[in-house]
């Protein structure tokens, strides 16, 4: 038996964006019947909410897709770029914080990405952050979720990614 592919999402405080990819990554899988060939976690940069739950408008908001979120807060550490095959940075600013810390790793296996660039239907480079905003920018965050978790099942599945 191989080893699961391991992903990691990571956002600024690990309440909204990056449990929301976690939990929409843990969906997609099970849909397709390959929940036990990953393992999937989501940290945040920042400690701001240690311990903490996801978001409760994204909680909302998953439950109203079917997609219960689940996971604690937890930071970011080196050890983590060792441990997983892909990390998804939510944006540009959580990208330059993680390379930051990549290089602190003694021999880094993950592959660090920004999330988007595995969008197909939808153009935006960033996840936008929804902390501050409304409904609506919990579901645009799900919507690129789904999208870029869909095409990265497609591309695995395909042998595209290695």
């Amino acid at each position: 038996m191989t080893q699961p592919t391991r992903l990691l999402f990571v956002c600024l405080g690990n309440i909204c964006r990056s449990p929301a990819g976690e939990n929409v990554m843990n969906h997609l899988l099970q849909r397709e019947g390959l929940s036990g060939r990953f393992e999937v976690d989501s940290a945040g940069t920042a400690g701001y909410h240690i311990g903490g739950p996801p978001d409760s408008r994204m909680i909302a908001a998953g439950r109203a897709r079917g997609v219960p979120m689940k996971g604690r807060a937890r930071q970011v550490t080196v050890d983590d770029f060792a441990e997983f095959d892909w990390i998804f940075a939510m944006d540009r600013s959580n990208y330059r914080d993680l390379e930051v810390l990549k290089r602190k790793c003694n021999g880094p296996r993950a592959k660090l990405v920004l999330f988007c660039d595995f969008c197909e239907a939808h153009s935006q480079k960033e996840v936008p952050d929804p902390y501050c905003g409304g409904p609506e920018d919990f579901e645009e965050v799900l919507d690129l979720l789904e999208d870029g978790c869909g095409a990265f099942i497609r591309k695995w599945k395909s042998g595209e990614l290695k």
